[in-house]
């Protein structure tokens, strides 16, 4: 598998996002993943505001978030089903202000997706729109993917043997948020400016529909939910009603 930075113009807001991918990817063939950071797809889509003080940005957080909770470092939100860091507003980067995650990450891939395409005029092709989280009690930001398209994000090992003959009966591969860690590795976190990259050889399964719960886990199936239960707020998300705190403090 090989993985390309693209280095590009600066992005800004209200920017045509399919004229700057074009301009810096001139060409694309059969069976490429094109990577793009959430930050440009962002700005493109205008979620983007002026106002970056703290209190803003609290405002900000509980609003994107589906549930929040203030930490020494950040606020720890759960967004479209994953655990984020202040519900990916973030200020790095930013123009001064502050740049939300795209509304809907899986509708904006296969929109940039379809029009890669028909410019192209390719069939398989993928696309990951990236950002980055923190791991529990790892140090650093590795990536993840907010939404995709035209590949599938998991593989399935449950049912089939390991070396030994066993029967597995848990492994999955991540396949989506694997691809979207190798790209930001070598896209990059400071001023790189390299909000692309081309993924070219990768061992996935091409699709023409994405099931965006494909990769979701119930809280209460987690296999952190015993940890977080210890946590008197974790309780009140991961409890039998599955209550969510939209848009308020806990």
């Amino acid at each position: 598998m090989i993985v390309n930075p693209i280095k590009t113009s600066v992005v800004r807001v209200g920017d045509d996002l399919m004229k700057h991918i074009i301009m810096h990817i001139p060409k694309l063939q059969e069976k490429i993943i094109v990577v793009v950071t959430s930050k440009i797809v962002a700005y493109a889509e205008g979620r983007w505001v002026p106002s970056a003080s703290a209190r803003r940005k609290a405002e900000l957080v509980r609003e994107e978030s589906d549930w929040q909770m203030k930490t020494k470092y950040c606020w720890l939100t759960i967004k479209d089903g994953t655990i984020l860091g202040s519900a990916g507003v973030d200020e790095s980067n930013a123009h001064g202000g502050l740049v939300l995650l795209p509304r809907d990450s899986y509708a904006s891939a296969e929109k940039i997706r379809a029009a890669l395409c028909a410019h192209y005029g390719v069939k398989k092709l993928g696309v990951i729109i990236t950002d980055s989280r923190l791991l529990p009690l790892r140090a650093g930001v590795v990536g993840i993917a907010l939404g995709y398209a035209g590949i599938s994000g998991i593989r399935e090992y449950r049912g089939t043997q390991d070396l030994n003959g066993r029967v597995m009966s848990y492994s999955r591969t991540d396949v989506a948020d694997s691809l979207a860690t190798a790209a930001v590795l070598v896209m990059g976190e400071g001023n790189e400016s390299q909000p692309l990259a081309i993924i070219k050889n990768a061992p996935v399964e091409w699709v023409e529909e994405v099931d965006k719960k494909e990769l979701y886990i119930d809280p209460r199936e987690d296999v952190y939910a015993p940890l977080w239960r210890r946590v008197r707020t974790w309780g009140k998300f991961i409890g039998p009603r599955m209550r969510y705190n939209k848009r308020k403090k806990i």
